[in-house]
């Protein structure tokens, strides 16, 4: 419930008219000023205003009244009103971008697109207020302006808000977590050097059990060439 009645200005005109209240109580009820209710009550404000029986409409009683008319420092107590408002709806779709804002759009879209590589094209969509075409040819370069194109945070053209735009990197940025990069060389595992430490060391024993025998089938042929000349003689 709202803490001032329907049509303010209507219902202190209808209360001036029609009741013995003082200035403070129908400007502390209609939450206007007491100066703006004594010129009503003059006529120098609200000409022309029909005033509205707040009675009608549920919002002031005639019990209040009396009692604001018997003491005049009560004040009145705005009951619920009989008249429903529906509420507005909420209209799903791009930001609205003033006329003026709106050619600053693509330097917008080329900052977000080389600052943030993370961000989507809804995220982009909803943080400058464009379209997913719009977005391609720029981040193409085969937009009609894209030579003259210069980029520009979208928080500094009044585009969106700090907080809008630091809310949809933080979204990417879990969606889509950063690839670690390289900082610098670290320490093999135990593991690791053990491993290799005793494959070098087996390797190093088959390469000398293999040239030892070499070395005996070497010295074997050697004897047995010996041997036959020595029969020859």
């Amino acid at each position: 419930m709202s803490n001032a009645p329907l049509m303010p200005k209507a219902t202190a005109v209808w209360l001036v008219d029609n009741t013995a209240l003082t200035f403070d109580q129908v400007a502390e009820f209609t939450k206007m000023h007491p100066l703006e209710i004594r010129a009503i009550a003059d006529g120098d404000a609200a000409q022309g205003i029909k005033g509205m029986d707040p009675i009608s409409t549920g919002q002031l009683s005639r019990e209040e009244i009396e009692k604001g008319e018997a003491d005049p420092d009560y004040r009145l107590k705005l009951g619920e009103s009989k008249v429903i408002l529906p509420s507005p709806a909420k209209k799903k779709g791009p930001r609205y971008t003033p006329v003026s804002r709106r050619h600053e759009r693509p330097s917008a879209i080329l900052w977000l697109v080389r600052s943030h590589p993370e961000l989507k094209d809804s995220q982009i969509m909803r943080l400058v207020g464009t379209t997913k075409t719009t977005i391609a040819s720029v981040r193409d370069r085969t937009h009609w302006n894209a030579s003259t194109l210069t980029p520009m945070d979208p928080v500094t053209l009044g585009l969106c808000s700090q907080i809008e735009l630091d809310f949809e990197v933080q979204r990417a940025a879990k969606e889509k977590p950063a690839a670690t990069q390289y900082g610098g060389a670290t320490l093999l595992p135990a593991s690791e050097t053990t491993r290799k430490e005793a494959e070098h060391e087996i390797a190093t024993t088959t390469e000398k059990q293999r040239d030892d025998m070499n070395v005996d089938a070497v010295f074997a042929k050697l004897k047995t060439i010996g041997g036959k000349k020595a029969e020859d003689e």
